[in-house]
Formats: C-alpha cells, structure tokens, sequence
C-alpha cells in the first residue's frame, strides 16, 4: 500500500515528466531557431559595428591597403570570419545564408551575412559569417544545460511536492492516529484537529459526532448487558436452591436425580455465562482499579501451580521458562490473572496427551513479552479470526463451553494497553504472545 501523499507526488512527478518528454520532442528544433536567431542577431550586430567604424574613418584604411581591392580576416580557429570587397552590383543584398568558404585551402561551412552598402559612389559587399561547427557545438551546449535545468527543476518540485503534501496531510495523520489503537470510543481523543483544510475539518468533525453515537450506544448495550444480567442470577439462584433441596429428598428415584444433574450443570453453566458478561461490561465500564504494582513472574507461577494436578492428568508437560521478569504498574492483579489464566487453561484443554505447553518471557524491543505456546490441534484462518469474538469460538472452552474466555482476554488486555498476537497451524499448535507496554 502506497500512502496519499507519495500517490500525489509520483502523479506529479509523472505529469511534468510526460510534459517533460514532450517538450524534449520539440527541443531541438526550438534550440536550433533560438540559436540560429542568436546568430543572426550577433551578424547583424557586428555588421552595425563594421559600418559604424566605416562611418568614422571610412573605408580606405580597408581597401586601399590592400591590391586586389578586398579586405578579409578571420580567427585563429577560423570560427568566423569578415570580408570587405569592391563589387559592381546593380542592387542591394541584404540577406543571411549558409555557404562554403575556403579559408587556408581549408572549406568550410558558414552561416554568411551578405550586406551591399554604397560609399563615394562605389558599391561594396560587407560579408560576415560564423561557422555552422561553432553554431552546432553552442546548440549542444544549450540542450545539456537546458537538461541539466529540467533534470533539477524535477528533483527540487519532487522534493518540494513531498514537504508540501506532508504539511498539507498533516492534520489528516493526527485524525488517523487518533483512530490507532481506539478499543472504546469513550478514548477516542475529542480535541479539534488544528486545520485550515475544510476536507480535514469536516471529516474530523464528522469522526467526533460518529465516536459520540457510539459511545452512547456502546453504553446503552453495557447497562442492557449488567441489567439483564443481575436479572438472570435472581431466578437461576433461586432455581438452583430448589432443584438441590429436591436432589436431599429420599423419594427421588435415580433418573429423576440424574436429570436434576444434568438441569443444575446447565444452571451453572449458564451462571458462569451471565458473571463472565457482567465481567466484560464492568471492565468496559472501567469499574475495576489499576492501582496495583506486582510482578508478572509470579502471577504465571501461581496459574502453573493450580493447573499443573489438570496438566499432569493428562500427561501434558508445562514448562515454565519466565527467565526474565516484569513489574507491572498501575494494573489489576485479578484480571491479569484470568487473562493468562484463560489462555493456559485453553492450551491444556486443547493438547492432546503427551503434549507440552510452554511459559516464556523476554525484551523484545525493549518491552516486555510473554509467550504460550503449545503443540495442540491448532487453528485454522477462519478460527484465528473470530478467535476474540464473543460466542463465536467454539475453540475456547476456558469457560465451561460459554465461547467467552478469550473474549474476557481481550478485554483484559486493552483495559491495560496489552497488545495480543496469535499465530497457530492446524495440527501444530498454538502461540499467544501477550506484548506489555513500556514500563512507567
């Protein structure tokens, strides 16, 4: 994925080079009629200098010095060249062409200025020219630097367009980073985006007014929650109490006392569902303290200890390999415990006898992490992703079969800023690493 700001800079780049491409079609013959009117501008100005000198100390310093009545010279690099000659001509020239010349026994091409002016009645021919050598070595050295300014003037505006659109987006990446890691809309961050963008304003006002709404309905979902709840444990305790005064009657014959079993299970597990809601909808609702400061080390040894009897039973090895310890501030013990708790208790639930499930703990980029990993059955895409998900994961049996445990987990873990990665293959089993924030 490409970002905004270097989608709109590589759309720029791309237009001013196609632009550029284009304009190189026609560069050279634009240089050729810049340079050759430069030319022709330099010949008409030398020839304005020649006349004016004539005018001053007129023409016999020219002519008359000379026998064959012509007057010549040129450069040592033979570039270009003058002539003044005697000529009978019955009209005027005054024009500019490309002849050969022999210079030295040498021909070369020029670019001529032929200009007839009349002085004491004679007529005489002014020729001055610049070889066509010299012309198309200035014409090269204009195309190099006239690249050379277009291969800069790209660079800078790219850069410049860059510093431009990351100023211009950057009330754009403060409402997106407002957005990063918002588990509860009741965090989202409602301080006013400082912009001048009307796009950025509105949509931030726009982001402010949804978080409000579903913030208001993410309440009014957690008092139905705590609500229906408390109903419910009234009458399943009650049903509870009846149906185990009816199991001490001695008139009970056996069938009806396995189903009085069988119906107080269900009361159960259906009490253990409705105190796992209210668990969810109280740390949702922030009404558990994160005032306690205590080492991770210990929690996980105090679970290793009551699940090692469930473990032994079924052969399953748990290892404990915390070699590297945390102290935890400003957290809630009790829920740091069912957070792991859950998860461990899943992965001896989930492996199969003779298996091994492993307890580790490190500083990975300077924070602290923990990772369970087991050699399970595993998981497949579709279970890793609804894993979180409440009643949707039939995997998760850490609550007597409710598909609530590692929902509780995950609500645990953002109540304290506790990032969860999970990677797992069908048949090899499973790795929950829990990753802490930095330590304050």
């Amino acid at each position: 994925m490409i970002k905004f700001k270097i989608k709109l800079a590589l759309f720029n780049l791309f237009s001013k080079l196609a632009f550029t491409a284009l304009f190189l079609i026609f560069l050279p013959l634009i240089i050729e009629r810049i340079n050759l009117r430069q030319v022709d501008n330099d010949l008409i100005q030398k020839r304005e200098q020649v006349i004016d000198l004539i005018s001053r100390v007129g023409i016999e310093p020219f002519i008359e010095s000379d026998s064959i009545d012509a007057f010549g010279s040129f450069n040592i690099l033979k570039e270009e060249f003058i002539s003044l000659e005697r000529i009978d001509l019955e009209e005027t020239w005054n024009y500019i062409e490309v002849t050969k010349r022999i210079i030295e026994d040498e021909e070369i091409d020029y670019r001529v200025l032929n200009y007839s002016f009349m002085v004491d009645g004679r007529m005489y021919l002014l020729e001055i020219g610049k070889s066509l050598k010299s012309i198309l070595h200035a014409e090269k050295n204009i195309k190099k630097i006239v690249l050379y300014f277009l291969a800069f003037i790209i660079l800078i505006t790219l850069l410049t367009d860059l510093q431009y659109y990351r100023y211009l987006l950057r009330p754009f990446e403060k409402i997106t980073n407002k957005l990063k890691g918002i588990s509860n809309p009741s965090l989202f961050d409602k301080t006013p985006v400082d912009t001048s963008t009307s796009d950025f304003f509105k949509l931030d006002h726009a982001l402010r007014e949804m978080m409000d709404h579903i913030n208001e309905l993410f309440q009014k979902e957690k008092d139905i929650t705590i609500n229906i709840s408390h109903e419910l444990l009234t009458p399943v305790s009650v049903l509870r109490s009846k149906l185990e005064n009816l199991l001490l009657r001695k008139n009970i014959g056996p069938e009806i006392s396995v189903k009085i079993e069988e119906s107080l299970k269900t009361l159960q597990r259906l009490q253990n569902l409705v105190n796992s809601l209210l668990l969810i909808a109280r740390i949702e609702s922030n009404q558990y303290l994160r005032e306690e400061t205590f080492k991770i080390r210990e929690v996980l040894q105090e679970i290793i200890s009551e699940i090692s009897p469930i473990s032994e039973d079924k052969e399953i090895l748990l290892k404990d390999e915390l070699q590297v310890d945390f102290q935890f501030k400003e957290a809630n013990r009790s829920l740091i415990f069912s957070m792991f708790y859950n998860v461990v208790n899943n992965a001896v639930r989930n492996t199969m006898k003779g298996g091994e499930i492993i307890l580790k703990s490190f500083l990975h980029l300077d924070r602290f992490t923990i990772t369970i990993s087991d050699n399970g059955k595993g998981m497949t895409e579709t279970q890793l992703g609804k894993l979180f998900s409440r009643f949707k994961n039939r995997m998760d049996v850490s609550d007597n079969g409710t598909g609530i445990g590692l929902a509780i987990t995950k609500t645990i873990a953002d109540l304290h800023n506790i990032e969860i990665s999970v990677t797992s293959e069908p048949g090899k089993g499973t790795i929950f690493s829990f990753i802490f924030p930095l330590n304050q």
